[in-house]
């Protein structure tokens, strides 16, 4: 079978993200930082619009920048005032929109792009975005799988990986820069509204499947690229966007995860 180029372009971008989010998602989920990748995409909002107003044809740099800028506040913040988590995140997530509205107010022109941004359109990625995911999935993989052990630990219990003489604060920086890059570089995939079902969603429905962290990773891996190269598979034929399929095939394997715990769950408790 033949695929048109654009489509090709697009299934790989979804299979090289995919597992990526699926990957840095089972910490994201294990350290309660959902609301924290919500807020880094929405961030990207206000990257996108200084793009624009800058007369970028391609607003990723200060996208991405925006966006770290953003988790680098998150991260201040926290360290140096007694304000909650969820509070600053709602306070700088609000502001960086709020900004990004009015910015885009004062454009004429961009309400496609704009749309193309906020809602995902990955059938119209080129061979340079493509590049970019393989780049990404390499280099934050590379990351991860050479740090997992510190990342779990420090997961599990933080005093506990200090005391072992893992560099916390500097892991944990990272980690966030790592995290912030991925959600902004799979915007184009899902949209800044959706592009957090990729992260949450196929860690969470292995969460249900799996038995130990290792496992939760490669189901979540494996979900990653099912859902995202799934959604935009079933996408085309039916006439439908990307981003929604992505979530909605996404949101169907949790279900699907959830009846598999629920029907096997007696037969753990029977013995």
């Amino acid at each position: 079978m033949d695929l048109e180029p654009f489509m090709l372009r697009a299934l790989l971008a979804a299979l090289f993200l995919g597992p990526l989010c699926g990957f840095i998602g089972v910490f994201v989920t294990a350290r309660r930082m959902s609301f924290f990748s919500d807020t880094v995409a929405h961030a990207a909002l206000a990257g996108v619009a200084l793009g624009f107003w800058l007369g970028l044809a391609d607003p990723t740099v200060p996208m991405v920048l925006f966006s770290l800028l953003i988790a680098g506040l998150i991260l201040w913040l926290r360290e140096r005032t007694d304000l909650l988590n969820d509070t600053i995140m709602a306070l700088l997530l609000s502001g960086s929109v709020a900004l990004g509205m009015v910015i885009l107010s004062l454009l004429k022109g961009f309400r496609g792009e704009l749309d193309r941004y906020l809602f995902g359109d990955i059938l119209s990625v080129g061979w340079s975005d493509v590049w970019l995911a393989l780049g990404a999935l390499v280099g934050v993989g590379s990351v991860l799988l050479l740090r997992l052990n510190a990342l779990a630990l420090m997961t599990a219990h933080a005093d506990l990986a200090h005391v072992s003489g893992v560099p916390v604060r500097g892991l944990n920086y990272a980690f966030v820069g790592l995290l912030t890059l991925t959600v902004a570089l799979s915007i184009r995939l899902l949209g800044i509204i959706l592009v957090t079902s990729l992260v949450v969603i196929p860690p969470a429905a292995a969460r249900n499947l799996s038995a130990s962290l290792r496992q939760q990773i490669l189901l979540s891996l494996l979900l990653g690229i099912l859902g995202a190269g799934g959604g935009v598979a079933l996408s085309y034929p039916l006439n439908l966007p990307s981003g929604p399929c992505i979530t909605l095939t996404l949101a169907t394997l949790f279900i699907g995860s959830l009846v598999a715990s629920r029907a096997r769950r007696p037969a753990r408790i029977a013995p």
